[in-house]
């Protein structure tokens, strides 16, 4: 019989995702087939999977850690947010429409079929499968219908591990009050809670561990140190982008500035840049100027590209970057950032919104289409300044034509070509993210830029945290009594 087990959180951001990763990691080299799973997952962040779909760029990093390629079923219903009110609905990797969020919260009790069907596919094919839930089971004003946290694990009949946050304060009554709002089933459950993200001395707070304990007649499975080294495994959450930005000590570092936008989209493509010494990232906040002293703008993907772009110009970044084309400096557009660079952007039928077009920022002579028909693959190419080969992934709405288009960014091979470049070759843009995981690529880039790379090896890197988050949790927590409650003999 297959073994599994929910970590599910007393808040919000309590570190659900890292942990996971570091359970499948963790079970992985114990020669265990360990499959993740979250039934209901809200992130702009997405990964393509093995089989054409999509899932959250979490369920990808867990994925990997377990050595497993990633499959739509690890994700089987992913939220995208679009509006404040609302979002794109992926079911089982493919898009099923657009809602607002009452309309979700009605029709969520509808998916639960297709939930557990991905879920019992992993079971068959796992001796594990470690699932992640989503905000909190405390918010029962939320219960009914629910499929991503207690309402799963009622139906799958799967146990429990409570995670609480220690950082934030108020872990105690954090854990004591979501136990105290469950019904009785749900309390019975959770077989145990641990304290994530603890600083300093973790003996501190023994009491607090059995307080909790007496309280709850839940187990103690032990207090995680702060594990600093999370920050250079991919993030899901937009709290987490902050991190992205760095202040490399190297006086030759390539400054990189990239504007935040409201729904900015699979930033991961900042990953090897915040975390290589060559460069100096520099997220330009709302309300900020971009730095003038920038040798590159990087424009990333967005989730609402005509919403962005309108929100780029109230930043007045559009001017900004006027200056910064003046005085040389290499601009860079990916997915959507690609598309706001370009003349035009269309929305015959009103996929984002209200139907109709809008401007460009008008750095590229090509204008964008947005269309039902949304791109998910994962693709190889030559990007054709460097000559340098990268991999990568696309996942968007939209075709886009021009005249730039003519020089593409990427070649793909010998039919198909991805992006453009402006005559002078100053401004570029592409579909393709991920292109800077490539440390070959980064080194030749840096070159053009006139920067020296640096010796980091970014894929190897993302391995070694893993292995060394595996070993923080079996340094800090109770594995045994983990594996016992998960149903592992």
């Amino acid at each position: 019989m297959t073994a599994s087990i929910m970590v599910q959180g007393a808040g919000s951001n309590v570190g659900k995702s890292v942990l996971v990763a570091g359970l499948c990691r963790y079970f992985h080299r114990q020669g265990l087939t360990v499959l993740p799973f979250k039934p209901q997952n809200m992130s702009n962040n997405a990964a393509v999977t093995a089989d054409g779909g999509e899932i959250g760029r979490a369920q990808a990093l867990q994925a990997r850690a377990a050595g497993v390629q990633p499959l739509t079923d690890m994700n089987p219903v992913l939220l995208k947010p679009e509006t404040d009110t609302g979002a794109q609905i992926i079911v089982q990797g493919q898009r099923f429409g657009t809602m607002r969020a009452a309309e979700y919260g009605r029709h969520k009790a509808s998916l639960m079929p297709k939930v557990l069907e991905s879920y019992y596919r992993l079971k068959d094919a796992a001796d594990l499968v470690i699932v992640e839930g989503a905000g909190s089971p405390a918010e029962v004003n939320l219960r009914h219908g629910d499929i991503a946290n207690m309402g799963f694990a009622e139906e799958a009949d799967v146990p429990v591990i409570l995670v609480g946050d220690i950082d934030r304060g108020g872990v105690i009554a954090s854990l004591v009050g979501t136990y105290a709002v469950l019904d009785e089933t749900e309390k019975q459950r959770i077989k145990g809670f641990l304290i994530n993200k603890f600083r300093g001395d973790t003996s501190l707070f023994a009491d607090g561990m059995t307080i909790i304990a007496d309280r709850t007649g839940w187990q103690g499975l032990g207090i995680l140190p702060w594990f600093s080294d999370a920050a250079r495994l991919p993030a899901e959450d937009i709290l987490d982008l902050q991190s992205k930005s760095n202040r490399s000590a190297n006086t030759d570092a390539c400054h990189v500035v990239v504007p935040v936008m409201r729904r900015i989209a699979n930033f991961d493509d900042l990953d090897p840049l915040s975390q290589d010494p060559a460069f100096r990232v520099t997220l330009v906040n709302p309300g900020e100027a971009l730095p003038l002293d920038a040798d590159v703008v990087l424009l990333p993907g967005s989730k609402a590209t005509m919403a962005d772009l309108a929100f780029f110009r109230e930043q007045r970044w559009d001017s900004d970057l006027q200056t910064l084309r003046r005085h040389g400096k290499a601009i860079i557009g990916l997915c959507g950032g690609y598309q706001m660079l370009g003349r035009m952007i269309h929305d015959p039928n009103g996929i984002e919104g209200k139907k109709g077009s809008v401007e460009g920022l008008g750095l590229l002579d090509i204008e964008t289409t947005l269309t039902e028909d949304k791109t998910l693959t994962n693709t190889i190419g030559v990007e054709v300044s460097t000559g340098q080969e990268v991999t990568g992934y696309e996942i968007h709405l939209g075709q886009t034509t021009g005249p730039d288009c003519a020089r593409p960014m990427l070649n793909i091979n010998t039919s198909y070509h991805d992006g453009a470049m402006s005559a002078d070759g100053q401004v570029a843009g592409c579909y393709m993210h991920g292109l800077f995981a490539s440390d070959a690529f980064r080194a030749k880039w840096l070159a053009r830029q006139g920067h020296k790379a640096s010796d980091m090896v970014f894929e190897d890197q993302i391995e070694t945290t893993l292995d060394h988050l595996a070993d923080h949790l079996a340094e800090h927590l109770n594995m045994d009594a983990i594996a016992m409650m998960a149903g592992l003999k």
